[in-house]
């Protein structure tokens, strides 16, 4: 066995050491096995993903479920006395479990054991002769079938589910914010169950008024069920048809009507998540039954006023904002420790002010989103609404931990996946973070509204995936991206890049994005890109008349952009003899590099340790950089295409410390294609 192997095979035996050592403790979980092993969440996840193909949470249930089994042969203990020492809060939960996992009750245990004893003993005596005699047929037979590629008739579905927009059967067409809301509550309990994959509902809302049949929607969204539900609101009651329907047959093989005084709205909103999961047979964990089960408020009115706001609130649009805050803080003043009503204020607030270049209401949302957190530390809106305050006031490595713990209590959060995705593209630059995280956000977010969104979803995809190095994929997204939306702002600048990957043919790339450029000159970051081609060809001239007008616009218009250039508008402005203004983007750059927390520093301290003529110094830099992983893959494509790197070439370390690099970046890309592949991302 390999060493690789023996080293998994420890770490998950050590693994399965710790979850025994705390077995009776309920509430140990994914986060408390991390925290014992000694290592983040994300990477406990990894790891035992790649050496069982299971979950966390599946790992650690599979070790209770196989001590259950051991004490139901071993002792005498009843079932309920081994679901609480083996860690099951509930006994009714252990069965659900262990028939899922062993195909019968803990029950029938003793029973299967003397009845397989009987069976095995009276079936050897009778037909002995029998199986002697057929042994070589039967050997011929499974030879056949071992050979014979066949597919399997016990195709398992996977457990993904979309929740289509409810409809209102209330004359009263003022009715409709509560039906939405009961769709929107039964989505976000669904969410909060990580063995089920939920479409988001960005991704559903485009088939409220739909005439599509359930075939075509699931085809579309990718799931295996679909949830059709109507209701109305009738003085003090809510009436409520739901039904769950298997998207391939179009069958419906669960469906109930209901009739609920409103103050038993919680409840009922609960028991269609329970029904629901139970009819496909999804595992549901205490901790996330004791999520579903919570009530975000008692007071019906804050939770009317809450529901009023939903609407305008999921509208994202500066009128939608303004509207949706002042329901929600009519909402907290009937409640005022209604945490989800001031998750949403802080995520509002947040909107509002992500694109001003004055930040009006940092305070409001971080303290909003205090508040939300003291009242419900455990619920996925706080937590990002805490996120997102840290990233509002640029403290991103704080956000981290409550986006990932935030996933944890909603797995299914499109919006967590997504804000993830974008932090590791450019706050903390981890390519296979965010190629991970682009693929979840197709997977949950695939039929978002319009073409247009679309066209941004797989532009990002795109984009993610020629970073880490798989170009044919970023081809074929890249081409999705423009057929859904050609006049997609962004998507024609990346191609030219994508397409170099692919190519290698500098010149095409200029020609492409000149031609971008001057479809709007405006585009600073086009006009940066067509400078740095010519100043990787060496014609200093024309990239001057570009850099010019680039650092024109950005010094005129007090922008903060671009500043790992700097050296090379330096050098530019040096070639052509503006000394004094090369000097000062030599000290701009070297500024950024002593600020720069990002794995590039090393690299970026080569280049300008190389411009200095301190070529041991670079070098020593380009070692440290060496070792960093999750790069991106232009590192590999435009690094020895700067002239400033040129003497470097002959020093006699540079060419083995880039082939490490490259031989770095292609064996990530592979351990990161396989991971992606186990997943199912890929």
């Amino acid at each position: 066995m390999s060493e690789v192997s023996n080293i998994g095979e420890d770490f998950i035996e050590r693994a399965r050491a710790v979850v025994l050592e705390n077995l009776s403790n309920e509430q140990f979980g994914v986060s408390e096995l991390a925290e014992a092993m000694n290592m983040s969440r994300s990477n406990l996840l990894r790891k035992i993903k790649k050496q069982t193909k299971l979950s966390a949470s599946q790992f650690i249930r599979q070790v209770r479920l196989k001590k259950g089994m051991e004490m139901l042969r071993q002792t005498s203990l009843t079932v309920s006395e081994i679901s609480y020492q083996i860690g099951f809060g509930s006994t009714s939960y252990f069965i659900k479990c262990f028939r899922e996992y062993y195909g019968h009750p803990p029950g029938e245990v003793g029973k299967r054991q003397l009845e397989d004893a009987s069976v095995r003993t009276n079936f050897l005596k009778q037909w002995q002769w029998q199986i002697i005699a057929t042994a070589s047929v039967a050997l011929l037979i499974v030879l056949f079938l071992l050979f014979k590629e066949t597919p399997s008739s016990g195709v398992e579905l996977e457990k993904s589910i979309a929740v289509l927009p409810f409809k209102n059967e209330s004359s009263d067409s003022s009715n409709l914010y509560f039906v939405n809301g009961l769709m929107e509550s039964a989505l976000s309990n669904l969410q909060k169950i990580e063995d089920l994959r939920v479409i988001s509902r960005t991704s559903v809302e485009k088939y409220r008024n739909t005439d599509k049949a359930i075939p075509e929607i699931s085809e579309e969204l990718n799931v295996n069920y679909i949830v059709e539900g109507s209701g109305q609101r009738v003085g003090d009651e809510v009436l409520l048809n739901i039904q769950l329907i298997e998207a391939s047959s179009d069958k419906h093989i669960w469906a109930e009507q209901y009739s609920r005084k409103i103050v038993d709205v919680f409840a009922l909103q609960n028991e269609v998540a329970k029904k629901i999961a139970d009819a496909i047979e999804v595992i549901v964990t205490p901790a996330e039954l004791e999520q579903i089960e919570k009530k975000p408020t008692e007071n019906l009115l804050a939770y009317d006023l809450y529901l009023q706001a939903l609407d305008p609130f999921f509208s994202r649009t500066k009128e939608g904002l303004e509207k949706a805050i002042p329901l929600f803080e009519q909402a907290i003043e009937h409640d005022p420790q209604f945490a989800l009503a001031y998750a949403k204020i802080a995520i509002s607030y947040y909107f509002l002010d992500a694109y001003q270049v004055e930040k009006q209401y940092t305070e409001l949302i971080n303290n909003h989103a205090d508040k939300a957190l003291l009242y419900d530390s455990k619920s996925a809106e706080s937590l990002i609404a805490k996120a997102l305050y840290y990233l509002h006031s640029k403290e991103y490595r704080l956000a981290l931990p409550h986006l990932e713990k935030a996933l944890e209590y909603n797995p299914n959060s499109a919006a967590v996946v997504q804000i993830l995705s974008d932090f590791y593209a450019r706050v903390i630059p981890n390519t296979a973070k965010y190629l991970e995280y682009a693929l979840k956000g197709i997977q949950l977010d695939i039929a978002a509204n319009d073409s247009t969104t679309k066209s941004y979803i797989y532009l990002h995809l795109s984009n993610a995936l020629i970073q880490t190095g798989f170009v044919d994929e970023s081809i074929k997204y890249i081409n999705m991206s423009l057929d859904y939306n050609p006049a997609n702002y962004y998507a024609p600048y990346a191609k030219a890049f994508i397409l170099y990957a692919k190519n290698r043919n500098l010149e095409h790339t200029k020609k492409l994005l000149i031609k971008e450029w001057n479809k709007d000159t405006t585009r600073l970051d086009i006009l940066q890109e067509v400078a740095k081609v010519f100043y990787y060809q060496e014609d200093y001239d024309s990239a001057f008349f570009y850099y010019e007008k680039f650092v024109a616009a950005r010094e005129s218009n007090g922008l903060d952009i671009f500043p790992y250039e700097d050296i090379k508008i330096g050098v530019v402005f040096e070639k052509i003899g503006l000394d004094e203004q090369a000097a000062k983007y030599f000290n701009t750059y070297a500024e950024y590099c002593e600020r720069d927390q990002s794995i590039y520093k090393s690299a970026s301290m080569a280049v300008k340790y190389a411009h200095e003529e301190k070529f041991d110094q670079a070098i020593e830099q380009l070692k440290i950089f060496s070792n960093q992983d999750n790069y991106q893959y232009w590192m590999l494509l435009f690094f020895e295409k700067d002239p400033l790197v040129a003497p470097l070439k002959s020093h006699p370390e540079f060419d083995g410390i880039i082939q490490k690099i490259e031989d770095r970046f292609w064996e990530n890309q592979a351990k990161l294609r396989k991971s992606l592949e186990e997943k199912g991302l890929i």
